[in-house]
Formats: C-alpha cells, sequence, structure tokens
C-alpha cells in the first residue's frame, strides 16, 4: 500500500531542477515522473498505475496533472509503473524504490501509437502469473480496500473479424484476498458473495467495439451472486508480442469497469443498519490480462 499519492503543481524552478519539496516518511521512497508528449509538451491527464510486482497488488495509482507531473510516496521494493494516453504508446518500465528516496523528477516520453499488430484469429488462454484481476471499493467511512482473486481461468477466441471475437473468465469467489483474514471470511459468507452458493463470477463478452488507438469496449454479460447484469468493460489493448520463452505468442490488454454492489443484491445498507463495517456502493474492477496463442485444438472457453 502507499504511504501517500501525492501530485503537485512545481514552482518556477525549470522542469527537472533540484529542489522539489515532497514528504517522504522515514524509510519511504518517492516517485516522480515527468511525462511528455511527441513533440516535447506535457502530458496531462495520462493513466498511471504503479502495481507492485511480487503480489500483483496496485500500489498507487492516478492522472498526471496539467504539467505533466505524477508523483507518489512508496515503501521500498520493485514495482511496475504504466503510463497510458490516448493515441499514443504504452510506457512500461520497472522501477526499484529505496529507502530515504528523495522526489528527483525523471522524464518519460510517450511516442505516437503505432498501428498495433490485432492477435491472430483462434483461441488465446489467459497466462495465469503474468495475469491479474484486482478490484478497490472504499472502506465506508475509512480508505480504500484493495484486493484481489488469486484463482481464475478463461481466454480469447478471436475471430476473423476482430469485433465478433468472444472472452470468457470464470473466476473462483472464493479465492478474494484483501489481505485481511477476518474481512475475507466476511466476504465469502452469505452476507456477501455467498461461495457456497454461488461459488464462481463470470464474466462472457457479445461483442468488441473499436473506440480508436488501442481503446476498445467489452460489451458483455457479468454474473456474481446468482445475478446477470451488461457490463462494459473499458479497454486499453497493449499489443502482441512474442514471449520469452520458446516461440509462443502473447497477447495483453488492461481493461476496468465500475461496479455497483446493489445491482448483484449485495445490500450495502442492509450491513450499515446493522452495524457491519462494510465497503461501500461501488467496486473499480481492473483485469491486467496476459493470453497465450494455442497452435494446436484447444477447446473454446466456455460460454
Amino acid at each position: 500500500m502507499p504511504l501517500g499519492l501525492l501530485r503537485r503543481r512545481f514552482s518556477q524552478a525549470p522542469r527537472g531542477a533540484a529542489g522539489l519539496t515532497l514528504p517522504v516518511p522515514p524509510g519511504a521512497g518517492a516517485l516522480v515522473r515527468e511525462v511528455l508528449d511527441p513533440v516535447n509538451q506535457p502530458m496531462g491527464a495520462a493513466e498511471v498505475t504503479v502495481t507492485e510486482l511480487r503480489s500483483h497488488r496496485v500500489a498507487a495509482r492516478g492522472t498526471t496533472d496539467p504539467y505533466g507531473y505524477f508523483m507518489a510516496v512508496l515503501p521500498p521494493g520493485a514495482y511496475s509503473l504504466l503510463i497510458v494516453a490516448e493515441g499514443l504508446e504504452p510506457h512500461r518500465e520497472s522501477v526499484e524504490i529505496v529507502p530515504d528516496a528523495g522526489p528527483t523528477p525523471e522524464r518519460v516520453w510517450l511516442r505516437s501509437a503505432r498501428q498495433l499488430e490485432l492477435p491472430v484469429p483462434g483461441t488465446w488462454l489467459f497466462d495465469p502469473p503474468h495475469t491479474a484481476i484486482r478490484f478497490i471499493a472504499k472502506h465506508v467511512g475509512m480508505a480504500h480496500v484493495h484486493g484481489r482473486f488469486e484463482r481464475f481461468e478463461g481466454g480469447l477466441q478471436v475471430a476473423q473479424d476482430v469485433t465478433a471475437s468472444r472472452v470468457h473468465v470464470r473466476i473462483d469467489a472464493s479465492s478474494i484476498n484483501t489481505g485481511n483474514t477476518t474481512r475475507d471470511t466476511h466476504l465469502r459468507s452469505a452476507d456477501f458473495l455467498d461461495v457456497e452458493r454461488f461459488p464462481h463470477i463470470d464474466f462472457t463478452s457479445h461483442r468488441f467495439a473499436y473506440r480508436g488507438g488501442s481503446k476498445w469496449t467489452l460489451q458483455g454479460t457479468l454474473t456474481m451472486h446468482g445475478v446477470s447484469r451488461s457490463v462494459a468493460l473499458d479497454t486499453t489493448y497493449l499489443g502482441t508480442v512474442n514471449g520469452g520463452y520458446g516461440e509462443e505468442l502473447r497477447c495483453a490488454a488492461l481493461a476496468k469497469a465500475e461496479l455497483h454492489r446493489e445491482d448483484y443484491t449485495l445490500n450495502w445498507r442492509t450491513m450499515l443498519a446493522r452495524g457491519i463495517a462494510v465497503v461501500g456502493p461501488t467496486v473499480q474492477l481492473e483485469l491486467d490480462v496476459q493470453a497465450m496463442y494455442r497452435t494446436h485444438d484447444t477447446p473454446t472457453p466456455p460460454e
């Protein structure tokens, strides 16, 4: 978890100059990036996500300010930094935060997006070690709760017409993990996910809608707690590459959606009336996906 997430306008000092002030608690470190567009202008409103490499948990998230700056104060450790802006190539790098490191800004130039090669038609299966399903919910009266699901399966069936492709994800509801055993046990209970009656959470897409650049919308149905609702996943396609092991082909994407708990009869007002401290009425869902292409016959993911 971050010790703080701060975005500040810099003073009249030149960009990258020393003397920047940012409160850094003892033992923590600062991450500062100045993001510029292809013509060397500040890139405001770029989406930034900082993820712990070991646990795949989101440590910090936000957007660059109008001057292109993003700052976060983090515990020491290894992180992955992802910067995304419409019409530009995503920037990803590994970052090592060291104790008592001050706010030294580093510049990042986002390049014009090349036409990303779309996945070849066929079956692509999720690679669990390189895929994360995370969520963020506001704890009533307190800070945000970050969590993830540890067990899931799924894949993509890519059609010749990409808009007709399909995605299916099946999540083991009992694998929820927020880092608090008591809370996780409660979330698995009949008060919330009721995993004994509803062991799985399923998403099945119906249509891929292209929005320009690297942006897509996956329209589909999410079934949770025995209730099915239409959901649109805002998706950033990150491209296709050869993996590092043999010649396996991989594609990657980042998808987000906001869920309303009461759509799935998870009634937070009832919990409050009973004096139970719960997360709030909305949950931010994020899928950070890598999928591997199967060159041999593989069953289509279940509908």
